[in-house]
């Protein structure tokens, strides 16, 4: 199903519920729906926004709030850090499943053995090969981690 109607179908449906926790899930649900037009806006004029360049803005809102409930948790404000813990799992429902540490180490060692990346210095070229295959389905921190922790051990 399109992601941006399911969106859609979704927010219609939380804001007729009368459930606990429903208005946090519209909001997240508008918030979603307003970064999408942002960049649709940003994109005038070049076309139709994709499924991919929704995952895309999706994956950079789950990116952002971890990394703010990460400053709340320093600055003890455990609340605002559990708000952003639950807007990334309503965003999350909207991205693919995420691979498994086994799975993104598999598409690594594919991605080594077609660049021929033999060490650190091409970590760019895999980086670059590697990104499309992964967009969605795996942080780019963790995706470099592995990276260099797999090229560690061949080089």
């Amino acid at each position: 199903m399109d992601i941006l109607k399911k969106i859609n179908e979704d927010l219609v449906a939380s804001m007729k519920s009368k459930e606990e926790g429903s208005a946090l899930r519209t909001t997240t649900l508008r918030m979603i729906k307003s970064a999408i037009k942002n960049v649709e806006i940003a994109k005038r004029g070049k076309g139709k926004l994709t499924e991919e360049d929704i995952l895309g803005v999706l994956s950079t809102m789950v990116k952002q709030r971890k990394e703010s409930a990460e400053q709340y948790q320093k600055a003890n404000r455990n609340d605002l850090a559990e708000k952003e813990n639950k807007e990334i799992s309503i965003i999350q429902e909207y991205l693919p499943k995420q691979l498994t540490p086994e799975e993104l180490d598999e598409i690594i060692k594919s991605a080594i053995k077609e660049t021929g990346v033999s060490g650190m210095k091409e970590m760019g070229k895999l980086m670059k090969e590697l990104m499309p295959r992964v967009k969605g389905k795996a942080d780019g921190k963790l995706v470099n981690q592995r990276i260099k922790e797999i090229l560690g051990k061949i080089g």
